[in-house]
């Protein structure tokens, strides 16, 4: 036991635990106290987002906060409001993350929906063209990010390829508007994010006795009852971990409503975007951006539950 407790406690060890941390903390923690206190910065009339938080000019100590950038978020845009809420005669900020959350809720079931028989194919195939096929599955991400979501450009423009085809076919005669629509965006995001889904759920199916199946059919079960009573709960994990993988990083997504999206498409990405680098506030943009990380703080900790499950179950 004291062998142990020394070889827990060895330096070696503590570096290599401490390495992740001290990580951590440089790229996440340190960079999100930095937000928050740009957020509750009172910038004035000056342009300064590290304005001093204490004001000692007066000769007395007075805090110098600006909760404002928060309650802001919440409350309807009056006539001289802010420059992207006014006029308006709602809040932008809830209605954007409204539809940050039900794109990546869109684009979360569309990729379960594809990826989940991709993911099954793939565990149930021979084990010899297993890495062929998951090569396959990660081969979009040795293009760059941008021009595989300019190529959706191409194919879902009024003029692109699909559009030709369908009407060289004869199916229509004039172009659908696919793009800069809500057909586009699913799609953009669906693509982009499927592997992210493919392949939690192919790590936790490959590891299923597929014997199960075989003995709920010996009892009576047909293959539909078998894979809902069997592989679906025994892929629970999976599904969690690929669905947090997928949403988490959608709702804070630019790229694809900038490119792909109309001008009804305004996730909270862009207004974050418009609000620090075209109206220069920087609070309201680190607020509003804090208030997306505590958005998804919640799903983060199902996705740390359900990883960590698995874990628990085998040390007991």
């Amino acid at each position: 036991m004291k062998d142990l407790t020394v070889q827990r406690l060895s330096p070696g060890r503590r570096f290599v635990i401490g390495v992740p941390f001290v990580w951590l903390f440089i790229f996440f923690v340190l960079p999100f106290l930095i937000l928050l206190r740009i957020s509750i910065t009172d910038m004035g009339a000056g342009i300064d987002p590290f304005a001093p938080l204490i004001d000692a000019a007066s000769g007395s100590w007075r805090l110098n906060l600006k909760y404002e950038n928060y309650a802001a978020i919440f409350r309807e845009a009056g006539a001289g409001g802010d420059s992207l809420a006014s006029g308006l005669g709602q809040t932008i900020y809830l209605e954007a993350y409204k539809t940050s959350l039900k794109y990546a809720f869109f684009t979360t079931f569309f990729c379960l929906l594809i990826g989940y028989p991709f993911a099954y194919f793939i565990a149930r195939s021979r084990a010899s063209i297993r890495p062929a096929l998951l090569m396959l599955v990660m081969l979009p991400f040795w293009t760059s990010f941008l021009l595989r979501v300019y190529a959706w450009k191409g194919i879902l423009a009024d003029q692109g390829v699909i559009n030709k085809a369908l009407m060289g076919s004869g199916l229509i005669t004039e172009p659908m508007v696919m793009l800069y629509t809500d057909v586009s965006m699913l799609v953009g995001m669906t693509y982009v994010y499927l592997p992210f889904m493919v392949l939690p759920l192919y790590a936790t199916l490959v590891k299923m006795d597929f014997s199960l199946l075989e003995a709920a059919h010996d009892l009576g079960a047909g293959p539909w009852k078998a894979f809902w009573l069997v592989t679906v709960p025994l892929s629970k994990a999976g599904i969690v971990s690929g669905a947090m993988l997928v949403f988490i990083p959608s709702v804070g997504e630019f790229v694809i409503p900038s490119l792909l999206g109309g001008a009804e498409n305004i996730m909270i990405g862009r207004v974050v975007w418009d609000e620090m680098f075209s109206s220069n506030n920087w609070p309201r943009a680190s607020a509003l951006a804090v208030v997306m990380i505590f958005l998804i703080l919640f799903p983060l900790a199902l996705y740390y539950h359900y990883s960590a499950a698995p874990n628990s179950r085998g040390k007991s």
